[in-house]
Order: C-alpha cells, then sequence, then structure tokens
C-alpha cells in the first residue's frame, strides 16, 4: 500500500509532539472571572443553578479576588445586586452604590487586580429591562444618560474598564463623552458589542435578580438568526470609540466570534454564559460526560474561533487545570 508521503499521525503520537505542534493555547490571564456582589456582611451563597459560583458581599471581595490572583486570572468583571430598586435604575449610578463600593473595596486591597465593571440598568430596575420605560417600552435615547452617568460613576470609583452590556443603539459614544470630558480618557470601553436575544441567560438572571417583569429582551438584544447584522453593530461600536468588542454568549455564537476576528483588529472577547456553563455542570453532575475534559475543549473552541479574552464562570477551573 502506497501512502502520501506526509503523514499527520507522526507528529500525533507522544504527548511531547502533540504539545510542540499544538495551534491554540489557553492562559488564565487571559480570563476574566465573574463575580456577583451583593448587599449584607460575611456573605457567601452559591447560586443554585450555578454551582460552584457565589453571590458574595463587598467585605468578602477581598479574598474572592485574591483566589483569582493566586491562580493567576489578573481580572473580573462585577455584576451587583442593590439593595433597592425603581423604575429609572438609579441605584446603578448612585455614589455609594453596590458597585461602586465594591469597585473601591477591590483596588484599595488589590490594586494589581484589573476590575471590569458591567454598566446596563437590568440589575437595578424593579421592571428588569436595560432602560428607561415609556409605555412599557425601552426608550433608547432617554437611557443613554442613564448609562453614561453609570459609567462615569464607576470610572470615578475607580474602574480599570467598563463594559455596556444594555445594547442601546449610540450608547459607546455617550459613554465614552462622558468619560473624555471628565478625565477619564485613559478608562477604555469593552463593549458587549454583539450580544444576542439569548434563551442562555437564564442562571444569570436568577443570580443577578434581573429577569424582564413583562416582556423579553429581543427589541434591544440580537435575534439569534442574524449573522451579517452582527458586523453592522460591531462596526457602530468601534466607529463610537470601543477599544474591545465582545460577543455574547460564546459557544452557540462561535461563528459570529470567527467574523469579528477576521473583520475587525480590536481585541475580541467572548462571554462563556450562564447557560453554557450550567448545561456542562448538569451533565457532568449525572455522570454523562467528563467535565474536565469538555470544559477544557469548550474554551479551547471559543479560543479557537479566535476570541483572545474569555469571560467564563470557569476561570478557577481551567487555571487550576492549566497549572497541572
Amino acid at each position: 500500500m502506497v501512502f502520501p508521503e506526509y503523514r499527520p499521525r507522526r507528529m500525533r503520537s507522544t504527548a511531547s509532539f502533540r504539545s510542540l505542534i499544538r495551534e491554540t493555547h489557553l492562559s488564565a490571564d487571559q480570563f476574566i472571572y465573574p463575580i456577583f456582589v451583593m448587599p449584607g456582611k460575611k456573605i457567601r451563597e452559591e447560586i443554585p443553578s450555578m454551582p460552584g459560583v457565589f453571590r458574595v458581599s463587598v467585605d468578602m471581595l477581598a479574598k474572592e479576588s485574591k483566589e483569582c490572583l493566586d491562580l493567576g486570572i489578573n481580572s473580573v468583571i462585577l455584576f451587583g445586586l442593590p439593595e433597592k430598586k425603581d423604575s429609572m435604575g438609579s441605584g446603578a449610578h448612585a455614589k455609594d452604590g453596590i458597585i461602586q463600593r465594591a469597585v473601591r473595596e477591590l483596588k484599595n486591597k488589590h490594586p494589581q487586580l484589573m476590575v471590569v465593571t458591567d454598566v446596563c440598568l437590568c440589575e437595578y430596575t424593579d421592571h428588569g429591562h436595560c432602560g428607561c420605560l415609556i409605555d412599557k417600552k425601552v426608550d433608547n435615547d432617554a437611557t443613554l444618560e442613564i448609562l453614561a452617568k453609570t459609567a462615569l460613576s464607576h470610572a470615578q470609583a475607580g474602574v480599570d474598564m467598563v463594559a455596556p452590556s444594555d445594547m442601546m443603539d449610540g450608547r459607546i459614544a455617550e459613554i465614552r463623552a462622558a468619560l473624555d470630558e471628565n478625565n477619564f480618557e485613559s478608562i477604555p470601553i469593552m463593549s458587549y458589542a454583539v450580544k444576542y436575544a439569548s434563551a442562555f441567560y437564564g442562571p444569570f438572571r436568577d443570580a443577578a435578580d434581573c429577569a424582564p417583569q413583562f416582556g423579553d429582551r429581543r427589541s434591544y438584544q440580537m435575534d439569534p438568526a442574524n449573522s451579517r447584522e452582527a458586523l453592522r453593530e460591531a462596526t457602530l461600536d468601534v466607529d463610537e470609540g470601543a477599544d474591545i468588542l465582545m460577543v455574547k454568549p460564546a459557544v452557540a455564537y462561535l461563528d459570529i466570534i470567527s467574523k469579528l476576528k477576521d473583520e475587525f483588529d480590536l481585541p475580541i472577547a467572548a462571554y462563556h454564559v450562564s447557560g453554557e456553563y450550567a448545561m456542562i455542570k448538569a451533565a457532568a453532575a449525572n455522570g454523562w460526560i467528563d467535565e474536565e475534559k469538555v470544559m477544557l475543549e469548550t474554551l479551547l473552541s471559543i479560543k479557537r474561533a479566535g476570541a483572545d479574552i474569555i469571560i467564563t464562570y470557569y476561570a478557577k477551573e481551567i487555571a487550576k487545570l492549566l497549572r497541572k
């Protein structure tokens, strides 16, 4: 039997060969670990739909973030659960709000940690939508001012980067202008540029207590059927001053990550969301899959598709695995 000159199996025969030619690598310093911050003291409560993920009070943040730093994870993104909510989401930009206090605590205790904040109103509104309402419809332009005030308040608290997730038209330009006008031109914006109206967000909405009280978010988040629209959305954010473009969710939208990587020269982030995380956890708990191997394969697929940064609830577990 005649074989071709090139035999691919030659380079797969040992672990050393496989490692030598490996095209895609994961690194702990390119993960961002999400943290849910809640009112109270000495609280660290596990989220039932997200095993291994916890809501923590501000006084527990230093311990939580030190674990990240010890594992080589240098970045976290914060989501806040306020004590009170109202129709305008005013707690989002309160000077002594939950996220503002959390940022100050983290930058005081671990100044080397990169602290990113989610900028949205859904966690702070009593109706659970991502903006101001007029006749039960989200008013895009009225929301922009509040988002800009929120991002500015995070910058004043000492945040390293803001990440608007609301999907309002024009919010990157509004936030960029507010930051620049107040001498925070060095604060970058990681835009949720391509955020789909996905069914994979369920556990997150439980964790952050931000499910819409009526209707859904399909009038402002993207239709999962659309691909070309992702490029239009990302282009708008680039033109408005975004520094990093994010795709959310990740695994169900690997093709979109790849498109953005090919089209733009900005760093690409991908959010491995709560539902994608919870499915692996649930299948592993039932003994149907090897969690460690599926976790690794999943995160490799996100990186292989083109993501430079991965936001994932698995950050700590994968960092421990990489250390082996």
